[in-house]
């Protein structure tokens, strides 16, 4: 059984691994595509064109090309046409997970996402100020996000407990620790985890409203004048399982899953604790669970927004972590590529750890002109080859929401 309800925690930590994963962004689709596009150092932004810009401050985004109907056994063409955007990136990322990892069946899902299935809420509230009573009911059905999961796990094969988190910008890394720690603790052999995110005209006019948007269209983390993000779309999933049945099952393992730390700052609503206190508790949390230094961690895949705040606070924090000697750490943000993808950023971005432990290269942060006082690290601005064996992904969200996770190459010397 993958699953075992109310099963005790075993007296020891079993090893974790990740035995699959999936990817979609604005970079492409797939593994082989977002490989080759953050290697390669390319940005990935243009104009929205799913919604109305025009009234906005900024008209471009990480808008990612949504793939032709994916020929799945359990997927019909309703299901398909009832997904709201963002479920059909996580359908695709999820079944590439695990079509590498080889399974199906029982096994527990925990998806992390902050908007969820908004634009067909958007569409209700279109068609209702219409007048137009056709097709509401089902809008109001597949609103649900727990709803769009079901047909999810209906359409890839797999049935077991469905859990969703939403704890902003946090929430992807928050699925793959959760499903991280069950598999710890013997409460399941495998689970499906992961991230999603779709555009929603709501969500980006807030982020416009608030001014957190860059002018520009184009991000730059760390950069003395950077002035705001850019928000992307897209889903990362993974196959996290017990060592012992990956190995039972012959399967490959991409990496193992070392650490993992979460924690609130309870600061502010929308602005980080300016020394980077929460962050600095989840990055210590996670490398001591792993039983590692700071000195050990080979590449950082910060949380790296590209807004004034956000970026000296984890800067901050990551100078406290290392314990003032930060300057052979190697950090990078990969929003500076795709976006910000909120709910689904944290599980794209431990996707893109697994590429740069696969591959031995660093992606980059880019568009950096001048470098920030408060970086103390060595700030990866273009792609660059490297041995890479243990990498820690941070993820901080609206409302203080922190997470760390930290992942290393199998076999690792």
């Amino acid at each position: 059984m993958a699953y075992r309800a109310d099963h005790p925690p075993t007296p020891e930590p079993r090893p974790v691994v990740i035995s699959g994963s999936g990817i979609v962004t604005s970079m492409g689709c797939g593994m082989v595509e977002n490989a080759a596009g953050f290697r390669a150092g390319r940005t990935a932004f243009r104009e929205v064109d799913l919604f109305d810009v025009s009234k906005q401050r900024v008209g471009s985004a990480g808008q990612a090309e949504l793939p032709d109907r994916p020929t799945l056994a359990g997927l019909g063409r309703k299901a398909w046409e009832r997904m709201d955007r963002g479920t059909r990136f996580a359908l695709v990322a999820a079944e590439e997970a695990l079509e590498a990892a080889g399974v199906r069946g029982s096994m527990p899902v925990i998806i992390g996402t902050s908007a969820g299935a908004m634009p067909i809420g958007e569409d209700y509230y279109r068609v209702a100020k219409s007048g137009d009573r056709a097709g509401q009911f089902r809008r109001i059905e597949c609103y649900q996000p727990q709803r769009q999961m079901s047909q999810l796990m209906k359409s890839v094969g797999v049935y077991g407990p469905l859990r969703i988190i939403s704890n902003a910008c946090a929430s992807g890394a928050n699925a793959i620790g959760h499903a991280f720690q069950m598999v710890r603790e013997g409460k399941a052999d495998r689970v499906l985890a992961g991230g999603y995110d779709g555009l929603a005209q709501l969500v980006f006019a807030g982020f416009d409203s608030l001014q957190a948007l860059s002018p520009s269209g184009v991000p730059r983390p760390f950069d003395a004048a950077r002035d705001g993000l850019a928000i992307g779309e897209g889903a990362g999933f993974v196959v996290v399982e017990s060592l012992e049945s990956a190995q039972a099952r012959g399967a490959k393992v991409m990496a193992e899953v070392l650490g993992y730390g979460a924690a609130t700052d309870i600061h502010h609503l929308t602005q980080p604790n300016p020394e980077g206190d929460a962050a600095l508790i989840t990055m210590t949390a996670a490398t001591r669970m792993a039983g590692l230094e700071p000195g050990q961690i080979d590449y950082i895949n910060s949380h790296g927004t590209g807004t004034p705040l956000n970026d000296v606070a984890e800067a901050a924090a990551i100078r406290r972590w290392a314990q003032g000697d930060s300057r052979s750490i190697r950090v990078s943000s990969t929003k500076s590529a795709i976006g910000h993808l909120l709910g689904g950023a944290g599980a794209v971005e431990a996707v893109i750890c697994l590429m740069a432990l696969d591959g031995q290269w660093l992606p980059a942060s880019l568009n950096v002109r001048e470098i920030d006082p408060s970086v103390s690290f060595d700030l990866v601005q273009e792609p660059r080859e490297a041995k890479v064996e243990v990498t820690l992904t941070n993820s901080f969200g609206f409302g203080g929401a922190n997470a760390t996770l930290i992942m290393g190459k199998e076999g690792r010397s």
